[in-house]
């Protein structure tokens, strides 16, 4: 799966084929040409779906045993290609090495937990009715079955990660999939569906096509697949809930991710630790994560010692090229991407913000850039900025710090820096988030928990349990006549 000249093809039922029309990916590093992918026909998404339509049941029934060794095979397999595969990564989405092998970690993480999670999921519930009179001799089962074959649209800026996040949890319940990768990265998810077609699931059990994003309202409206898995802008998210109300939709959307300090964080090793976590998670992927690092909220006490440092650390960070081991930020997925997080700098500029460092761009590669004094209602005030820019928020205390934070529509993650257990506590309960991280940014996730956000940044949960939980539904089973 590395540059070649004859078309990749996609996985159609769990087989090799081509389309009509190709895909040509690029580096957004240099430009040069990654791959070209085959697009597949109408006819051919057609056949996709009416093939998981009709293994659904069949699959439901494969055998737990089965789908884990499946999970294990890909685990195996991902570690075995790792180099290579973090190679791909970084050359069509233009993450530094460093973050493409960790992805590829973390990639391995997903399956493994789909493996185990597929061992002990759907165990059966046990509930004795006879504590009601009109319950005498019976005994409510209650186990948990898919909803149907599952559509999974995934980002460009975890090209393998968030893939796996679709897949994996479809086959440990035994729900078929079809994968729909980002049309600017998708030899990651073809790689996905390389290493699934050694495995002996079912035919049919799971497709990636590479279909252009104008052709997927019919599939999000396509009735033969009741869920859908998305991951990506809000605005696009939300119009897939709004021509599928009847659906069950998980939306994994954006936000605009804060890091709070608060006052007793005070101590010269607490703020070099929060400015390093800090400068690292603004500019990592190049800010392409919903979680980076977007407003740091300073309490006035630490304020005028926090700032410095973190600028310190962002000028420290090496930027370039991503296929270089030592680089830390390298460009954005497009020049077009970098051209808006540019134009929304200058706009905050030209509204009185301060630029500490930073600010310029070059091709698709856009400065590590922090600010202040940024107002709230320009583009970087109050949307996802995307890329690699963060800003200073001044406070005095920690309500006003935690009202900073819920001033926005995003509500996914926001980490706290604090020694006090009790803020700990209360910002849990306060912060209008999916996640709260205490003693460090918000960018940190584990694959195994549950992953989501409130507000505009969507509905549902990540998380392979949780994800198998969203895929599946609970029926009961009532004996009758039993003596218990």
């Amino acid at each position: 799966m590395t540059t070649a000249t004859s078309p990749h093809g996609f996985w159609l039922a769990g087989r090799k084929v081509t389309g009509d029309g190709t895909l040509d990916v690029t580096s957004p590093w240099d430009g040069r040409h990654v791959g070209s992918v085959s697009i597949p026909t109408a006819t051919q998404v057609e056949e996709a779906v009416a093939a998981a339509a009709a293994v659904a049941d069949e699959f439901a029934a494969t055998p737990a045993h089965v789908r884990a060794a499946a999970l294990d095979h890909v685990t195996r397999r991902l570690e075995e290609r790792a180099d290579e595969i973090a190679r791909l990564i970084s050359a069509e989405n233009g993450k530094p090495m460093k973050w493409a092998r960790g992805e590829v970690g973390r990639c391995v993480s997903v399956f493994r937990w789909a493996a185990e999670e597929a061992r002990r999921f759907n165990g059966g519930e046990a509930q004795r009715l006879d504590s009601d009179a009109g319950g005498t001799g019976r005994l409510a089962l209650t186990r948990r079955f898919p909803y149907g074959p599952v559509l999974g649209i995934a980002p460009f800026n975890f090209p393998l990660n968030l893939c796996a996040h679709k897949v994996a949890p479809a086959i440990a319940v035994g729900t078929p999939i079809i994968l729909k990768p980002a049309p600017a990265t998708p030899l990651s998810g073809l790689l996905l569906g390389e290493l699934l077609a050694e495995t002996e699931l079912p035919a049919g059990s799971w497709s990636v096509l590479p279909v252009p994003n104008d052709q997927m309202p019919g599939l999000v409206q396509d009735e033969r697949l009741p869920i859908i898995s998305f991951t990506g802008s809000a605005p696009v998210g939300f119009s897939i809930l709004d021509s599928a109300p009847r659906k069950r939709v998980t939306l994994e959307l954006g936000g605009n991710g804060a890091a709070v300090v608060l006052a007793d964080y005070s101590s010269d090793e607490d703020l070099e630790w929060a400015a390093q976590r800090i400068a690292t998670f603004s500019n990592y992927q190049a800010g392409q994560s919903c979680i980076s690092v977007q407003r740091v909220i300073a309490d006035a006490t630490v304020y005028d010692r926090l700032v410095p440092k973190v600028v310190a650390a962002v000028e420290a960070l090496k930027t370039g090229d991503p296929s270089d081991d030592a680089t830390d930020v390298g460009p954005l997925v497009s020049e077009d991407a970098a051209r808006r997080v540019e134009s929304w700098v200058e706009e905050a500029v030209s509204r009185g913000a301060k630029v500490l460092t930073g600010g310029t761009r070059e091709g698709a590669s856009v400065a590590p850039t922090v600010l202040e004094n940024v107002p709230a209602d320009t583009q970087l005030g109050c949307e996802e900025v995307f890329g690699p820019v963060m800003s200073f928020v001044k406070v005095n205390g920690e309500k006003e710090a935690f009202a900073a934070v819920n001033d926005s529509k995003y509500g996914l993650q926001a980490g706290v820096f604090t020694h006090d257990v009790q803020a700990a506590f209360r910002a849990h309960r306060a912060l209008e988030v999916g996640g709260v991280v205490v003693g460090d940014v918000p960018s940190y996730r584990a694959d195994q928990m549950p992953y989501g956000g409130v507000k505009q940044s969507g509905v549902g949960r990540e998380g392979v349990r949780f994800a198998m939980e969203d895929y599946t539904y609970e029926r009961v089973m009532v004996l009758t006549g039993l003596d218990l």
